[in-house]
């Protein structure tokens, strides 16, 4: 596609953990131009912000509500990275002022906004896509399509991790390394959870698209923040008698992000490792075990070229995997510009970060309550 969607931050400042990897990734193929944005509340981050991402001085706000009423028709769409706890007021606001939204995970921090934000777009019919951006993998793609061909047979169960130290880790005095305020405070749904368990749903959504239905969990508190939970482990049971093993922590030591899934079907099996992205183990029900990598004579999705914008042996990261979704995101709104509608392809909706949220809200409850807990249809 020749179209270039202009677009506005409200976060994503210099000091966020997401901005510049947003502003990198929406702009890496050219689909995106970041021309204005409220990047910080605090002045000096905002300017300073403005200047990195060379913003005209006229288009950057101090507030963000000035910015959705002076940039109304002048922008495609509004990407918010502010901490999850205040999207809502955002996404309440953007939403009435008839914006096409972008949003980080994993929306909003409970079901109950959740489904007021989904009675909005019904309302109001705007283009709205939040950014699980693991699923960019070309990896995650190849599994993806091996599965819907049915090489794996039945899927009967899954097992994912998503174990980080940042909670436990200490700097060279030996003293806590603290994060930020906000990811210090639980909410309806434990941050821990708000920040990695909803990858972890979106993978299992985006490859088999299987729902969640009935859950047991525990959740722990191991690192220096005992007033926050820090360790999940959940089993989950989907539909189509799938099983999931799902554990998640930020309390786990010698992990960075130690992002790994395996998935075991009826003719075989596969296994994949966020630090080795271009590598996919792949069984089968035979004995046999090969490796996959993107220029494998099995690949037919990883082989495209815009997976491959330098030549294999130079490994594609996590860049480029987020970059890959802004290529899709470009794709349908493109598609909702010109047809009104929003097809799931490879992007997710209102409805997919509905029932993550549904589901990270059950794995709590269960921890509380020690016991299996069905999901409730979230409407």
């Amino acid at each position: 596609m020749d179209t270039t969607f202009t677009i506005g931050f409200i976060g994503g400042g210099l000091n966020s953990a997401v901005g510049i990897t947003h502003k990198i990734a929406s702009q890496m193929d050219g689909h995106f131009k970041l021309v204005t944005g409220c990047f910080s509340r605090h002045n000096d981050i905002n300017i300073q912000t403005a200047e990195y991402f060379n913003i005209d001085k006229k288009r950057l706000y101090f507030n963000w509500k000035e910015l959705l009423e002076h940039e109304k028709d002048k922008i495609d769409a509004i990407v918010i990275l502010t901490p999850t706890p205040s999207h809502y007021e955002i996404l309440e606001e953007t939403i009435k002022n008839q914006y096409a939204i972008i949003c980080e995970k994993a929306l909003v921090s409970s079901v109950d906004e959740g489904k007021k934000v989904k009675q909005l777009i019904h309302k109001y019919k705007n283009f709205l896509t939040v950014t699980f951006n693991y699923t960019g993998y070309p990896m995650i793609r190849e599994l993806k399509n091996m599965i819907n061909k049915g090489l794996l047979g039945d899927i009967n169960q899954i097992h994912i991790e998503m174990p980080q130290e940042t909670f436990i880790k200490v700097d060279k005095n030996g003293n806590p390394i603290y994060p930020q305020p906000w990811r210090q405070k639980d909410y309806d749904i434990p941050t821990v959870s708000l920040d990695l368990g909803v990858h972890l749903h979106s993978l299992i959504y985006f490859l088999t698209q299987k729902k969640p239905l009935e859950v047991v969990a525990i959740q722990n508190s191991f690192g220096h923040f005992r007033q926050v939970v820090d360790n999940v482990i959940s089993i989950i049971k989907y539909s189509d008698n799938m099983l999931c093993n799902m554990w998640y922590s930020k309390s786990a030591c010698g992990h960075r992000n130690g992002l790994r899934l395996r998935i075991f079907g009826t003719y075989g099996s596969a296994e994949w490792y966020q630090m080795k992205p271009e590598k996919l183990i792949v069984c089968d029900n035979k004995g046999n075990i090969q490796i996959v990598d993107r220029v494998s004579n099995l690949v037919e999705v990883t082989c495209l070229p815009r997976y491959n914008r330098f030549k294999a042996g130079h490994p594609a990261g996590f860049i480029e995997a987020f970059a890959n979704l802004y290529e899709d995101i470009a794709d349908t709104l493109q598609h909702y510009q010109q047809h009104k509608d929003t097809p799931v392809n490879y992007t997710f909706d209102i409805d997919i970060a509905l029932e993550g949220l549904n589901l990270l809200n059950t794995i709590n409850l269960s921890a509380k309550e020690k016991t299996f807990i069905k999901l409730e249809e979230v409407i």
